[in-house]
């Protein structure tokens, strides 16, 4: 997924206030995880809807999810997505214990994985809300077992009611010092994002 910044000031400005978020978001996960979890903004993209789906060709296989809808806002989301064996691993870090070799998901594996999104999404949406003047809370986490692609187009689809354009700010993981294929896909609404860059231009 290539990044659409380049070129335009408007949403290098988004960029810039998605990637200071995420750092805030890194340092809240830092401390859960004791230290082992950091993360970076990987990309920022813009895509009309229909095409928005061929963003995503990596996200084919069964996947684990935490979805977070966006409190005060029309269609903003945030998906915090890991394969299967990642997300075991990171359960069975969180709750010191040796990974599982079980097929079905414990309920307390799912609400430490839950627990997981909601402080990230917490931290990341605080700085969200200091930029923009704006109170952002995340929505109750839901735990998701189903293809990246599946869940992917529920929320484009929730996109689509406000929007014929999807903005998704993509952000990568390292976990015990190596690079790892978890992601966290911010979905801002349209006016959330023109909240903010409004907010941050007349700062300037």
């Amino acid at each position: 997924m290539a990044d659409s910044t380049q070129g335009d000031p408007s949403l290098a400005v988004l960029k810039q206030a998605f990637a200071t978020a995420t750092q805030h978001a890194s340092m809240a996960m830092c401390q859960w995880t004791r230290g082992s979890v950091s993360l970076e903004l990987d990309r920022l993209h813009t895509a009309p809807l229909e095409e928005a789906m061929g963003l995503f060709t990596d996200c084919m296989d069964l996947m684990v999810m935490i979805v977070l809808a966006v409190k005060g806002t029309d269609a903003s989301q945030l998906i915090l997505s890991f394969d299967e064996s990642r997300g075991r691993q990171l359960a069975a870090n969180l709750l010191q214990r040796e990974v599982p070799a079980d097929a079905e998901w414990t309920e307390l594996e799912k609400s430490a994985l839950m627990e997981t999104g909601n402080i990230l999404a917490s931290a990341y949406l605080n700085e969200l809300t200091r930029l923009a003047g704006r109170q952002l809370l995340p929505a109750p986490p839901v735990f998701v077992q189903d293809y990246g692609t599946s869940v992917l187009e529920q929320a484009l689809m929730v996109q689509a009611c406000v929007s014929d354009e999807v903005m998704i700010s993509s952000t990568r993981f390292v976990f015990d010092a190596k690079a790892v294929d978890w992601n966290v896909l911010f979905l801002p609404d349209a006016a959330l994002s023109q909240t903010i860059q409004d907010a941050i231009f007349f700062r300037v």
